[in-house]
């Protein structure tokens, strides 16, 4: 319409706007084009099959339930001027009507969108190359996904979010928003999948509306890469902080060596910190070296440490993060997230190498209890003479116990819980018979056999507390 040379007259209301986007332009003298529409077409015709009234108006609604986006009626051919009931019809549903006049050809109005269109087109491939290189350069000058994040968020102008397993892991959004979280129940969220060659569920959420040129696309593949960057540098800062952590556990260092080593992992030797403690079977084993961890701790330093069959997730948390115990919920919620069903255990606050070693077997202990998130208690004599390298504990266990073992393996017996379930009842026989819907005679025999058995007989005090000893390290240290 700005075009002079066209010489395009608006024939429409002055209510029709005139501001819908032109995809295409489609030529047609059919009286139903709807067929070889597609939508968004300015539809040009010389009404050559509408003769009549009726036929004028059921072409423009044919043309409107195409989407095409107006109508170009030339004139000086069929018709010297736009008929009224198409300019009516046209005014009813606000499809825009521009008079083309017989010294305009058609091909003139197509041939100016087309090249309206290559203009947008090539505007466009240079934004998104523009905006390719600002994305890029915020993964590859150190500012990370955050940074990247922040980028996107202004070209599509909305907020985002990654999620894995369900829980966030990024976003934008203030925290004043964190009652808005994204999910899939939510329609106020569009998702993008993100693979990162892990089964993470990884999700890029984007808040509606939002401007999408085709950046997202790009943006998909390096987040996706940066994700599974960010896996492998957790799982191998996990392992190296596992190492430096099992000989703290061990208590094999001196003094001196003991806080450099924990310097070394960026703590303070003097600050205090707690333990938070997670035993995973094997096969979870891979999955705790390289989760990410709830927003509020970030700042701990997380640790793997593999032996046998006993794979420990350890966080160190610094004490001004917060209470223990809602700090060990976040974390086993985000666990239960990625399918991870194992108690919290949880450590007492305490400084320098003794006092880590000391939170790492109360939160070791801790986890015994089968509670969800357990919070620590005193240490207990038990766990004491297992942080002592120089007390063989799990071998007199085993000494104590083997024979029962190997006995209640041999002949399907029950002398190692007959024996577990004595001494918690502080040896009533009534009550364990009670307990164990045994005869009183039997849960004596049972008691008889273990005394032959192991040496200890358990109706002596000090031999009850030797078994109380060895029952209490198995639980702590099971066999592989």
């Amino acid at each position: 319409m700005a075009v002079p040379a066209l010489r395009l007259k608006n024939m429409g209301s002055s209510r029709t706007p005139l501001t819908a986007p032109i995809d295409w332009v489609a030529v047609t003298e059919l009286e139903n084009p709807q067929a070889f529409l597609s939508g968004g077409e300015l539809v040009l015709t010389t009404g050559a099959r509408q003769g009549t009234a009726d036929a004028q108006r059921s072409f423009v609604r044919q043309i409107r339930r195409a989407g095409a986006v107006g109508i170009g009626f030339g004139i000086g051919f069929e018709h010297d001027a736009v008929p009224q009931a198409l300019i009516a019809e046209a005014n009813r549903w606000g499809v825009p009507v521009v008079e083309v006049p017989y010294v305009t050809p058609f091909i003139a109005i197509g041939k100016l969108v087309a090249e309206a269109r290559s203009a947008d087109h090539y505007t466009k491939l240079e934004r998104l190359l523009r905006e390719h290189q600002v994305l890029a350069r915020a993964l590859l000058t150190g500012a990370g996904l955050p940074a990247l994040l922040r980028k996107l968020a202004g070209m599509v102008g909305s907020e985002l979010s990654i999620t894995q397993y369900g829980s966030e892991i990024f976003s934008t959004s203030p925290p004043a928003s964190a009652h808005a979280r994204p999910g899939p129940a939510d329609d106020g969220w569009h998702a993008v999948a993100l693979s990162t060659g892990k089964r993470d569920a990884s999700t890029l959420w984007l808040r509606k509306p939002f401007n999408d040129d085709g950046i997202v696309d790009y943006a998909r593949g390096l987040i996706s890469i940066e994700l599974n960057n960010l896996v492998q540098r957790r799982h191998t800062a996990r392992q190296i902080a596992g190492q430096v952590l099992t000989d703290i556990v061990r208590g094999t260092l001196e003094a001196a060596d003991a806080a450099a080593r924990i310097e070394s992992l960026g703590l303070n030797p003097a600050s205090k910190y707690f333990v938070l403690l997670v035993r995973g079977r094997q096969d979870s084993f891979s999955t705790l070296s390289s989760m990410a961890l709830p927003p509020g701790l970030e700042a701990a330093v997380a640790a793997v440490i593999k032996a046998d069959e006993h794979n420990e997730l350890l966080l160190i948390v610094p004490s001004q993060l917060g209470d223990p115990a809602a700090l060990g919920r976040a974390l086993s919620r985000q666990m239960n997230d990625v399918g991870i069903n194992e108690p919290v255990g949880i450590g007492g606050t305490y400084s320098q190498a003794n006092g880590l070693r000391w939170s790492y077997f109360e939160a070791r202990e801790a986890a015994t209890r089968g509670l969800d998130v357990n919070v620590p208690e005193r240490l207990s004599l038990t766990s004491l003479l297992l942080a002592s390298g120089d007390v063989p504990m799990a071998a007199m266990a085993d000494e104590a116990l083997g024979p029962l073992v190997a006995f209640d393996t041999a002949h399907g017996a029950e002398l190692v819980d007959t024996l577990e379930t004595y001494l918690r009842l502080n040896g009533s026989v009534a009550a364990v018979a009670d307990a164990l819907t045994l005869h009183r005679n039997t849960v004596r025999y049972r008691l008889t056999q273990i005394a032959e058995l192991t040496g200890y007989d358990p109706a002596l005090t000090p031999d009850r507390v030797q078994l109380w000893l060895a029952l209490a390290v198995r639980r702590l240290s099971p066999p592989a």
